[in-house]
């Protein structure tokens, strides 16, 4: 196995094992817990997230626990990290995901310098169409944050979703997240929902164009007072993005577009698509569905360019490999997105049969 991702050595003060992976490394350390590499009996790899918490001495946060995590794990894969296993009543309690090889954005920016062009687009796409699929899942992801986005060799893939809000309740607390990603009703303890999550991630947008987040990276008070009462500092991204940014970033939840109609803007203008193969595959799917019906073409649209989103990570994973030839990947995604429209439509209609 190879990988870009920093693998550190474990200590004297780390566990072996949890059920059934065998420890073998460090990946990282967060406010819920510390991630292992993980290996199981089969020689697979697992991100290893052992928790901080016992949820065992709760069985009030113990359900709440298994209920998101539960949920999490129906969220579709293609620009997630899948959930494999949970055992919170297991030495130690851990929650096991699937393994993306690569750094995440953070570590990308620090080393490579900011996204430029369709590397900026691929990732704002894929990560977008990653919360559409968490909240369509009932799930909030509660810690958006470029260390959380991993730039895999098939584009970029959002992890942890669910882990940080179901910790986050076992341990009695909703303040959990990121400082510089954190949105205002997070500071002021008013709960949590997917608006934080377009928060964060217009936050992260704005740090992977420029290399900062857009409210800083001083001291917690500051960065609080900031989110809370300035507005965001964005590198010029033109006017499009630059404006779904800011409504993104609105210090009101309410006012704040959803993650499925922030990806619908992106891909129809409000963005950038600047990948003439990319915006051709988008450019067909967008055609296909209806305008006549404004609220079937969004529920179609979002399903949609899913597939196109995922087309776009193969393309990406192309660009590497180049074992699938491109028109292949973008063809594919084109049969798959109108098979998907004609059948929902088809059956739209047949339910208005009497």
């Amino acid at each position: 196995m190879s990988t870009n991702a920093p693998i550190g050595r474990l200590t004297n003060y780390d566990p072996r094992r949890a059920g059934r992976y065998r420890l073998v490394g460090r990946l990282g350390r967060g406010g819920q817990g510390t991630v292992y590499l993980g290996e199981d009996e089969d020689g697979g790899f697992a991100a290893v997230k052992v928790l901080n918490v016992d949820v065992r001495l709760d069985a009030r946060a113990r359900e709440r626990f298994l209920r998101e995590i539960a949920a999490a794990r129906q969220v579709a894969s293609f620009c997630t990290a899948q959930i494999l296993d949970v055992d919170v009543d297991g030495d130690p309690p851990y929650v096991a995901s699937e393994f993306i090889e690569g750094r995440n954005l953070g570590d990308e920016v620090t080393r490579h310098g900011p996204l430029h062009g369709t590397r900026l687009e691929r990732m704002a796409i894929s990560t977008i169409t990653a919360l559409a699929a968490i909240h369509q899942a009932g799930v909030v992801h509660c810690d958006f944050k470029p260390g959380n986005v991993v730039c895999g060799p098939d584009g970029a893939r959002v992890i942890d979703f669910g882990i940080a809000r179901a910790a986050g309740d076992a341990g009695h607390s909703t303040v959990v997240g990121s400082p510089s990603y954190m949105s205002p009703e997070r500071y002021a303890n008013a709960g949590v929902g997917p608006p934080a999550d377009v928060f964060a991630w217009a936050a992260t947008v704005a740090y992977a164009a420029s290399g900062e987040p857009p409210f800083g990276t001083d001291s917690m008070p500051a960065i609080m007072n900031r989110v809370l009462n300035e507005a965001p500092r964005l590198p010029g991204l033109g006017s499009a993005l630059d404006e779904l940014l800011r409504d993104c970033l609105r210090k009101d939840p309410g006012a704040r577009p959803q993650a499925r109609e922030a990806l619908l803007r992106l891909v129809e203008g409000g963005g950038p698509v600047q990948d003439p193969r990319l915006a051709e595959s988008v450019q067909l799917v967008t055609q296909v569905v209806p305008r006549e019906e404004p609220r079937n073409h969004r529920d179609v649209a979002g399903i949609v360019l899913a597939v196109v989103m995922g087309a776009a990570g193969a393309l990406a994973g192309y660009q590497v490999t180049h074992e699938v030839p491109p028109a292949a990947i973008l063809g594919g995604a084109a049969l798959a997105a109108t098979y998907l429209v004609r059948t929902m439509l088809a059956g739209r209609e047949s339910a208005r049969v009497p």
